[in-house]
């Protein structure tokens, strides 16, 4: 798989932190899309490990000011 460019990494962070976590997918608010949204998922997950990317990590690198600071 190549490698994203840094505009299309940062891209795909930012989107990925608007997407709901997989414990969010239910079948009240995801109607009949329940498998398709959590696949969905799972596949940028896959591609920001394949691009190096922490997805645990993803959303305190692009909103430091609103996470919690790391104890580890």
């Amino acid at each position: 798989m190549e490698k994203l460019d840094q505009d299309s990494l940062h891209a795909l962070k930012v989107a990925f932190c608007y997407m709901p976590k997989s414990i969010e997918v239910n079948e009240f608010d995801f109607a009949g899309r329940v498998d398709k949204v959590l696949q969905d998922i799972e596949t940028v997950k896959e591609i920001l490990l394949a691009n190096d990317t922490d997805p645990d990590e993803v959303y305190g690198e692009i909103n430091p000011d609103d996470s919690p600071n790391s104890c580890y």
